[in-house]
């Protein structure tokens, strides 16, 4: 299609200087359709203006949505046990944030294809350098207790998240981004965020990507297992903790009325008693898959698998301080030890897309995808060991969780680095062990002088750039200090243009394939599974299920 330069100039009237220059760069070709869409959704851009835009553009209509199907059904979940109270502050868990999700909802939603709809804010924009964000608020949206929710619920709820003493999970998003006390009430419908500092992406840590952010009550005190309050399609019918969970339609929902009658939740505290009781048709759906423990579920012709292609992935850490590893080449000799390729297609049975040891995932619209590929180079790796003195090898110790498939990737590992001298011992330990305190001289995970981490999925890759890789990063496992590489991640964080962002993570990832702190071997694919004739189920890669339009053939 030819580019429509009138409807153009018409749709860019009073929009600001930073929206037309994303404009410009779909319309000379710098970014494309699916980049164009990400980043203007993020900047506030309502997704029918987008598609008005990108058809002006030249790129024809969006697809269509699926028809709904038919209302009516009971939709039933299997999930893994919520591992503490269920609290919408403290909530850190899978099973237990799958549960809240079901009756509380987020200002914004971060699709699977890391698109930001709309939910309880119709509508967010920046001031001009990134230190403000105001977003609109839906009007007429009721809690399940009957009172209207407005600005100081919003308030309320993300205060008890920034504020240190509640000590949320959300202060990992939070921390040096916003505090307590600076999300501001202009009126009932209207709420400033004001920032520490610039931040690009800030809506996505207000939606669903930061699992903690739901709006819930201003008067909140605690004990939420009680009410399950919230603004959401569906609300509590049956809470049973360590059993399982039922919600019902709720009729007075702000917006279209959900299809199923009811959804239950049975959690289970392993994954091959699941896949038996959906095989057996007691469950409709496995919340999150496994690859190596679902292998005959992915195969099996009566299951539908949903694969969604995520951020979520295991860290392989390296102190960059004391012991072999502090010096550079041995961390890269170790990384081309890897044979990524094998990973994808073995390990991850084809469900994984590679790592280039960054966080820049391909699912990102800022990854400079132009970066070679680091591939497995044994010859090379050996060269980097005897210029760093260790050429004969060395003893060391992969400390690591039984968790999904990282003790077979630390066994693949073990392997790898053989061929270079090195002899790895592998402390296997369960997660509570591992994780232990969670800060540093109290956890096996930010002590070990080598080790792997789960890293779920994020839309965007701020906390990644932060936590694990920062001078003063809360989750420094690899005790990586680089002031250069400081600069360039709060760069990146602060910066509102997406090319701008893209030249800065090109930046980012050539240097942490020079320094090589952490290894990132592969990024793995989020699959959800449900029997045949299931439809209308939307998971995400961050553990929720999204079943207001779900229905059975």
């Amino acid at each position: 299609m030819s580019k429509n330069y009138r409807i153009l100039d018409l749709l860019r009237r009073g929009r600001t200087p930073l929206e037309n220059h994303l404009i410009d760069g779909l319309v000379d070709g710098r970014i494309s359709r699916r980049e164009f869409v990400r980043h203007g959704s993020l900047l506030g851009l309502s997704l029918p203006l987008l598609g008005r835009i990108g058809m002006a553009a030249g790129f024809g209509a969006a697809p269509s949505l699926a028809r709904a199907g038919a209302p009516g059904a009971t939709i039933r979940v299997g999930s893994s046990v919520p591992a503490a109270a269920i609290d919408p502050v403290t909530i850190a868990d899978a099973g237990g944030l799958l549960v809240m999700q079901q009756v509380a909802e987020f200002l914004c939603v971060d699709g699977p294809d890391l698109v930001l709809k709309p939910a309880l804010a119709e509508s967010w924009s920046p001031n001009t350098d990134g230190t403000v964000w105001t977003f609109k608020l839906r009007k007429g949206v009721k809690f399940h207790s009957g009172g209207e929710m407005k600005a100081e619920d919003v308030v309320a709820s993300i205060d008890r998240l920034a504020d240190p003493a509640n000590s949320s999970n959300a202060l990992s998003v939070f921390t040096g981004i916003l505090q307590k006390g600076n999300t501001k009430k202009v009126d009932d419908y209207t709420v400033e965020f004001h920032l520490d500092a610039p931040n690009g992406n800030f809506p996505y840590m207000v939606s669903s990507d930061n699992y903690n952010a739901v709006i819930i009550p201003a008067s909140y005190k605690g004990g939420y297992e009680q009410s399950f309050d919230g603004t959401g399609p569906f609300k509590l019918e049956k809470y049973t903790p360590k059993v399982g969970a039922s919600f019902v339609r709720n009729d007075d929902y702000w917006g279209e009325k959900a299809l199923p009658d009811r959804t239950e939740f049975t959690f289970f505290t392993d994954i091959q008693p699941q896949i038996l009781a959906l095989q057996g048709d007691q469950i409709d759906i496995i919340n999150q898959m496994p690859v190596l423990a679902g292998v005959a579920v992915l195969n099996d012709p009566n299951v539908d698998i949903i694969s969604l292609k995520s951020s979520a992935h295991q860290q392989l850490h390296m102190h960059c301080d004391e012991g072999p590893t502090k010096d550079a080449r041995v961390r890269r000799a170790i990384a081309l030890c890897l044979d990524r390729e094998k990973l994808a297609a073995g390990l991850m049975k084809g469900r994984s897309a590679l790592g280039n040891d960054s966080p820049f995932a391909a699912v990102y619209p800022s990854t400079d995808t132009s970066v070679p590929q680091r591939k497995q180079d044994i010859a090379q790796a050996k060269q980097l060991m005897e210029a760093a003195g260790v050429g004969q090898g060395f003893k060391m110790t992969l400390t690591t969780e039984r968790y999904l498939e990282i003790p077979e990737y630390a066994q693949l590992i073990q392997n790898w680095v053989k061929e270079i001298g090195i002899e790895l011992e592998l402390n296997i330990l369960d997660q509570s062990a591992y994780y232990g305190d969670a800060v540093f001289g109290k956890s096996n995970w930010l002590d070990s002088a080598m080790g792997i981490t789960d890293y779920g999925h994020r839309g965007v890759p701020n906390v990644y750039l932060a936590a694990p890789l920062k001078s003063d990063g809360t989750w420094n496992a690899a005790h990586f200090k680089n002031k250069d590489y400081d600069q360039m991640a709060a760069s990146y964080i602060a910066a509102l243009d997406l090319e701008a962002q893209k030249a800065t993570a090109s930046k980012i990832q050539k240097l942490l394939l020079e320094e090589t702190p952490v290894v990132f071997g592969y990024f793995y694919d989020y699959l959800t599974a449900t029997a045949k004739g299931v439809a209308g189920v939307q998971p995400t890669a961050m553990s929720q299920l999204f079943l207001d339009k779900a229905s059975k053939g």
